[in-house]
């Protein structure tokens, strides 16, 4: 991989692994929906010109039904969910939840036919279940419970919306896609607003992580994967999935002072060694093939780091 192409690994590796702590700063003042609102639309007023610009807008619209379930089941629903159970979790416990997304992806090829889930990949779908149980075992207290299971949803959301796009949006712009999925969103939310107005002025650190969260770890972490796509090809791209977890537990312990206990390292590797076999290439798989969709790429990338 060229020098440009580790830059921009680096890159998306730490924009992907900031989310957490961002979300954990931000929810201390910010209401789960106002952030959702926030969030995206700030984002969707950075891409959305330029997807109208470049006329890529036009053609995604065409299947708005689509394009709506993508929202739904992609940043609405998901963001919602994560924002909230961030109230009550770690940051670091959340980014490693979040990271058994791919588990989830596995287990919906399988049933929706799209792939087969063989020995190999089965195993590797327990291994990884079995590092979340080991977090959720001994890091989730018995009132962060409906939290953790508030996870469980974002990662079957994050599973899901990739599935959509796979389907209905494959042979599109996927800068189209983004925008147009961020402005939907936008739209769901807006009625919420008038009911989650913050009651007191926001303290600078909620604020700047708001803006990060938007403009850094949204807009521009899609500008810059996709740059990523191009030069160092899909599936080199998707290992950016493995460091994202461990970023945002870096950050965690170092920013925030959360605590990593022997429990913490095993789910992690459990997880991460679980992901890894179970979105490992079929032996009957042909090397060369087709690569799997942009959004598709973008989005096991984010599930470790938060996001989109």
């Amino acid at each position: 991989m060229s020098r440009r192409g580790w830059l921009l690994f680096v890159a998306m590796g730490v924009i992907w692994g900031l989310p957490y702590l961002l979300i954990k700063i931000a929810v201390r003042e910010v209401p789960a929906p106002m952030l959702v609102e926030m969030r995206t639309g700030g984002a969707a007023l950075v891409l959305l010109p330029v997807a109208l610009y470049r006329g890529e807008l036009r053609p995604v619209l065409a299947r708005y039904k689509a394009l709506v379930a993508l929202a739904v089941t992609e940043m609405a629903v998901p963001w919602l969910f994560l924002f909230d159970a961030e109230r009550k979790l770690s940051s670091s416990l959340s980014g490693l939840l979040v990271a058994a997304v791919p588990l989830v992806g596995a287990i919906l090829a399988r049933v929706t036919g799209s792939d087969r889930l063989d020995r190999r990949r089965l195993a590797g779908v327990l291994v990884g279940f079995g590092g979340v149980g080991a977090l959720v075992g001994f890091d989730v207290g018995g009132s962060d419970a409906l939290a953790a299971a508030s996870i469980a949803v974002v990662a079957v959301g994050y599973a899901v919306g990739p599935w959509i796009f796979s389907r209905y949006f494959s042979d599109l712009p996927a800068l189209g896609v983004v925008a147009g999925a961020l402005t939907i969103c936008t739209l769901l939310y807006a009625p919420a607003i008038p009911f989650s107005i913050p009651t007191r002025p926001l303290a600078p650190s909620v604020v700047g992580s708001v803006v990060g969260l938007t403009l850094v770890c949204t807009a521009l972490a899609f500008v810059l994967f996709f740059a990523l796509i191009a030069e160092a090809g899909p599936v080199r791209s998707t290992v950016i999935t493995y460091v994202n977890p461990a970023v945002a537990v870096l950050l965690g312990v170092s920013v925030l002072g959360e605590h990593v206990g022997a429990a913490t390292v095993l789910g992690f590797v459990l997880i991460v060694a679980g992901c890894v076999l179970a979105t490992a290439r079929n032996a009957a798989e042909v090397p060369g093939a087709p690569a799997p969709s942009l959004l598709v790429e973008a989005d096991s990338a984010r599930e470790a780091g938060g996001p989109i």
